[in-house]
Order: C-alpha cells, then structure tokens, then sequence
C-alpha cells in the first residue's frame, strides 16, 4: 500500500508542474530566456511542540506534497503574481515604499511574495520586475506549513532567476531565516524556524534551537519499514483564524523566561522554574506556567525520541509521541481554539477519536501551532483501512491525509 501511494504521489508532482506552466501560458505567455522553476516541500512535525521559539529542540520531516513557482523577468518595473486559489496581484517596484509591509495584505500570498522580494534585495540582491505562477498541493490551514512551502519555493525562485547578478541566500540556512522574516514582519504570523527550515533542508531533520544558529542533524529514518503510516487528519478549522491565540503562546512563554531573567525558556533550567514557580503562578497566572511547564518536559521528550529513532527504537518514540499529545491538550492548551461559547473543538475530537479507535497502539498528538488545524496519527499498518473509514465516517467527511516524508528541501531550476 505505501509503495502505491508513493507512486501516487509522484504522478500528483508532475501533474502541479504540467499545471504550472499551463497557468504560466494562459495568463503571461510563453516562458522567455531566464525562466525559473522552484518547488519547496510542507513539512510534517514529528516530535517538539512549540518548543522552537522557546531554544528548544524539534523533529520534523518535509513531505511530499509541496508548493511549485514559476517565474520569469519581465521588461516593467513590478511583480505580477498569480497564486492559484489566493488569486493575483501586482508589487509596483517604482513605488517608494513597496520595501515596506502592507496592512492590507496581511496574512496573505503577496504579503509573503512582497517580504520575501524586499529582504532579497536587502540581502544584495539586484531585483527586477518579473511575473510569477504559484500553484500547490498542501492542504491550507492543516498544519502542513504551506506558507513556509511558499516562502521557501518563492526564495528559491528568486535566488535563481537573478543568480547572475548576486549570489544571495546560497545556504539553506539563509533562505530559511529570510522565510522567518518574511512570516513575521509581512506575513504577520510570529513564527519560529522549524517550519521553514525543513522546507528548506528537507529529508528528517533533528534541530535544536540553543544557539543563535540553529543546529541542523539529518535523521536516517526510513518510515515505510516501520510498519506504520503516518496519517495527518484535518479538522477543518483553519488555524489561520487563530492567529492571535497562536502568538499568545510565545508571548506567555515569553513572559515565564523574563521573570527567570532569560530571553528563552530554553536558557533556564527547569529546577530554577520549579523552584519559582509560587512566585511565577502569583505573578503571571497559572496559563502561563503550565505551558512553561510543557515546554521543558516537551523539549525532554523530543531528545528521547531522537535518540529513539537513532537506536531503531519506534515504540519508545510512540510513547513519547503519545505524551506530547497528552501534553499540548493539557499544559500547552493550543489543541481547541478560543471560541466564546467553547463549540469548536474539532482537534480534540479527532484526539479524542484516535484514542477510541488506536486505543494503546501507534500514537496522536496535536500537529504544529494548533488552535484547530490538524493531528497527526502514526497508525499501524494493520489497522490502517479500519482507522481511516471509521475516521473519515465519524466525522462526516475525507479527513485522513497519509503523508509520505523525507522529500528533497527547496530547489529550483532553470527552464
């Protein structure tokens, strides 16, 4: 069965690029001398729940569903843009501001597309106009990263359509931290790395957050001899919505870190929190430190299950996948999204369904930011067919998504 989905998948991949240049035809012409093709993976997280922002450690795995672009320069002074399903738009490079974040394009393609232009040119690069087709197969909002796809394929595509000019963001890093900029300052969404990186990497990447330049450790996991799949199941509550709730996050963490006198949690140990944790609770409230507390054990269980994975150990890294799952709905609190009067909580019924049908078998945990979005499933192989149609009827529509992992990072090409 997973043999065929990968086969599967690999048709899907030459059906977007077909798409791609189809979209590029109709709507700009054929491709001049100097085109581009760029494709960046989603990303699935694997083990680290909100632990990145914190200093801590995160695996993740870049999947095979990914964003394409294609670009090409053009003769004028601007970006002509057209994203499938998000519509087109035009950046007039004349304009005196076009560097500068737009209100109104928050939380969209272009405000993504616009950062993504304006830090190339800051990193050295000499912009020119140039039209632009995005198309992808990431499901929105289902905690697959499809805007750290986009950034990336689009940082890729500028990277080679104007290589003659600069040498800009040779490094995956560099294009990852250009992806971060992007998402917070333009996109508006405070993000951290891991989402990006491994877009840009690709592979299963262990990473760890301690140091200013995040550690980057490739994984030799071969998830198709597991005898799992990986099934990421959609709420279809889009946590683009939850935006606010999301960074509330970061900022409470935040604030636990700076009554420790540290700028992260992860530059604290967690006996100095336990320690103080009367005079935190007192001072910030019991929100905030539950989730400070999820955090170092969190961090604790994503160096187990690397160390797991390394040793060929997958039930261990299932335990622990369990209890980060247990973990986020409990001290975390990121799986229901903040509704007034409590209705929506899809990712908790998925959880909840998961351990109903899974019982103490293969392993669910809330999957990336939360707040609705998606959970990740890791079922047994065995049990696959009967999870998936009792999932899918439970909940009244095709929520079950199996994921293949370990796709090459973001690259691009010249046509």
């Amino acid at each position: 069965m997973l043999a065929s989905i990968a086969r599967e998948r690999s048709i899907v991949v030459g059906k977007n690029a077909e798409r791609l240049e189809a979209l590029f035809r109709e709507h700009f012409g054929s491709p001049t001398v100097g085109a581009v093709r760029a494709q960046a993976p989603g990303r699935m997280e694997l083990a680290g729940n909100h632990t990145d922002h914190q200093g801590g450690k995160v695996i993740s795995a870049a999947t095979t569903q990914n964003v394409q672009v294609m670009a090409c320069p053009n003769e004028q002074r601007r970006i002509n843009l057209l994203m499938e399903g998000y519509g087109s738009a035009t950046i007039y490079l004349d304009e005196a501001d076009w560097r500068s974040p737009r209100d109104e394009e928050r939380n969209t393609s272009c405000s993504i597309v616009r950062g993504m232009a304006a830090l190339f040119e800051e990193a050295g690069g000499a912009l020119r106009g140039f039209d632009m087709v995005t198309c992808s197969d990431i499901p929105p909002g289902a905690g697959l990263s499809s805007s750290a796809a986009f950034e990336m394929a689009v940082g890729s595509a500028l990277s080679k359509l104007f290589s003659s000019t600069a040498r800009t963001w040779e490094s995956a890093m560099d294009l990852t931290m250009a992806g971060v900029v992007a998402e917070q300052r333009y996109f508006g969404k405070p993000c951290g790395a891991q989402d990006q990186m491994t877009s840009a990497h690709g592979g299963v990447v262990f990473m760890d957050f301690k140091s200013s330049v995040p550690d980057v450790s490739p994984i030799e996991f071969d998830a198709a001899s597991c005898g799992h799949t990986f099934c990421i199941v959609d709420s279809r509550s889009d946590h683009s919505r939850f935006t606010a709730e999301f960074a509330q996050i970061t900022r409470e963490m935040g604030d636990v870190a700076r009554a420790l006198g540290v700028g992260r949690l992860g530059d604290s140990p967690v006996g100095t929190f336990l320690q103080r944790l009367p005079e935190l609770r007192t001072r910030l409230g019991d929100r905030p430190c539950l989730r400070a507390l999820h955090f170092y054990d969190e961090d604790r269980r994503v160096k187990q299950q690397h160390e797991a994975l390394m040793q060929g150990n997958f039930q261990v890294f299932l335990q622990q996948a369990r209890l980060s799952g247990a973990s986020s709905a409990q001290y975390l609190q990121n799986v229901s999204p903040y509704t007034k009067d409590g209705t929506e909580q899809p990712a908790l019924v998925i959880m909840g369904l998961c351990a109903h049908l899974l019982g103490d078998c293969g392993a669910w945990r809330i999957h990336g930011g939360g707040f609705g979005g998606s959970v990740l499933a890791v079922v047994p192989d065995d049990r696959l067919d009967h999870f998936v149609s009792e999932m899918n009827a439970a909940l009244g529509y095709d929520a079950c998504l199996l994921v293949d992992m370990g796709a090459p990072g973001a690259r691009a090409f010249r046509l």
